[in-house]
Formats: C-alpha cells, structure tokens, sequence
C-alpha cells in the first residue's frame, strides 16, 4: 500500500498542483490526506489535489513521488481510477 504524488505542475486558481492517489484504497487516501491536513472537498472522484506548498510535507509523511502518466497507471492498475464521465477504467 502506497500514497504517489505527481510533482506540483499543474496550474489552476493562481497556484501549482499537485495529484495525490492510493494503489490500495479510497480509506488509505483519505487517512493519508487528513495527516497532511487536506480538506475533503480537495478530494475529486479518484484523487487530492494538493497544492505545491504541501508537497514537501507529503513526501515527509511518506507519500512516494512519481510521473503523472506513471500515478494515472498504478491509479488505473488498482482499479480506483474514476473518470469524470461515471465509468471505471
């Protein structure tokens, strides 16, 4: 069981994001996330986003970094990914 993150590239609402997903459950994300602090309503369908200013934090608390195609991936390949249309993978 393992918490990835993907590196802080993505811009939105004046700040960098990042996206924050478990290989094992939705339960470990969210326990993960509320260590880090992170508000449920950073929570969208499959994953956190978390701003760049808590993603030293994340890798402090364990979080593995890894590449974005690489996070979707190991998200896809333990079956929690949900895209935005409803549908699985």
């Amino acid at each position: 069981m393992t918490i990835f993150i993907d590196r802080p590239l993505w811009p939105a609402r004046g700040r960098l994001w990042s996206h924050m997903v478990s290989d094992a459950s939705f339960e470990e994300l969210h326990a993960f996330a509320g260590r880090l602090g992170m508000p449920s309503r950073a929570f969208e369908r499959d994953h956190y986003d978390v701003p760049s200013v808590l993603y030293d934090s994340a890798l402090g608390l364990g979080a593995e970094p890894i590449g974005s195609q690489e996070l979707v991936a190991r998200l896809t390949g333990a079956g929690l990914r949900r895209r935005k249309n409803g549908r699985g993978a």
